[in-house]
């Protein structure tokens, strides 16, 4: 990274969301940088500091955290450095440069005791260290910059990086079931839509007379909901299509797959509100799986047998 100013920061490479986002900005690097590890670290506010002070950007996009829900239980040092701490850091950088700041948090801010979707005002409550340490994140981003975008999201996945998807992808491969919890509900959400939701906020933000509106905390996830279960069957169905194999999914609950973290029943997140600023609605999220499956696995095959009743009746 030089010292020549740029529109946009992006702190983090490795991410799912920041992945999405650097090759979907790939064409403007003269116009975006990035910094990551080991240059710069979350967990040394400093680097984030002289970072985003020698890049003087526009916007800051924060798109690196930690993201280890069970581990946090047992570092959770580490997880509020990381979400909180550093989340804060970037944000006091980004007001010094008089840059705003796009941070990612979570449905995990939630409980899950609700069984309708989330709003942005609804009191957080979360279960465990991971969403605490993000919950500390969002209000010391909101002291530390007043253009501030914070992007609450859930259950990503997408082409790059570990994910769900890949899970069950990779677990088809070598059994010929596989358990899934269907007491637990929300959004898959797809890292490209939100990279491009992303790239859809930037001018918004950096706009000489911005939306007032525009500031603040809003809900990203892909629309409908599913629970695991429902999540897992989709991808193998989607899998089977594109020529994998057939591979049962069966439903559990939660109590049949114990986890150090406790997760939320219901974090389905409602974006009426990023509607009604932006106009900007992301797409189903079983359309936007179907595009990660392409990636992937390839587009699905046609059936033979269809391809020949498509053609019946046709002459020579």
């Amino acid at each position: 990274m030089t010292g020549d100013p740029c529109d946009t920061l992006i702190i983090g490479k490795n991410g799912q969301v920041s992945r999405s986002l650097i090759a979907l900005l790939g064409g403007h690097a003269s116009r975006v940088a990035v910094c990551a590890r080991p240059d710069v670290d979350l967990c040394d506010p400093q680097s984030i500091r002289r970072a985003i002070l020698t890049a003087r950007p526009r916007v800051v996009v924060n798109a690196a955290a930690y993201t280890a829900v069970d581990k946090a239980e047992d570092e959770p040092n580490v997880a509020f450095a990381v979400n909180a701490a550093g989340a804060e850091a970037a944000a006091q950088a980004a007001a010094e440069v008089d840059a705003a700041i796009i941070h990612f948090s979570t449905d995990y801010v939630f409980d899950g005791s609700k069984r309708t979707p989330y709003v942005e005002t609804d009191p957080v409550s979360p279960l465990g260290v991971y969403g605490r340490s993000k919950q500390e994140g969002e209000e010391r981003v909101a002291a530390a910059n007043a253009k501030h975008v914070i992007l609450r999201t859930a259950w990503v996945f997408g082409p790059f990086g570990n994910n769900f998807v890949k899970t069950i992808l990779r677990l088809s491969q070598d059994r010929p079931e596989i358990r899934v919890v269907d007491d637990q509900r929300g959004t898959p959400t797809y890292a490209p839509d939100l990279a491009e939701l992303t790239a859809k906020l930037l001018p918004l933000v950096t706009s000489p007379s911005p939306d007032p509106r525009i500031f603040g905390t809003f809900h990203a996830v892909n629309a409908g909901e599913t629970t695991w279960f429902g999540f897992a069957k989709a991808i193998l169905e989607g899998a089977a299509a594109r020529g994998g194999k057939t591979v049962s999914v069966l439903p559990i609950g939660t109590k049949d797959y114990p986890t150090k973290a406790e997760r939320p029943a219901y974090s389905v997140l409602s974006t009426g509100k990023l509607r009604g600023v932006t106009g900007i609605e992301l797409r189903p999220w079983a359309e936007a799986l179907a595009d990660c499956l392409d990636q992937l696995a390839g587009p699905p095959r046609v059936n033979a047998v269809e391809g020949l009743q498509h053609t019946s009746g046709k002459s020579a």
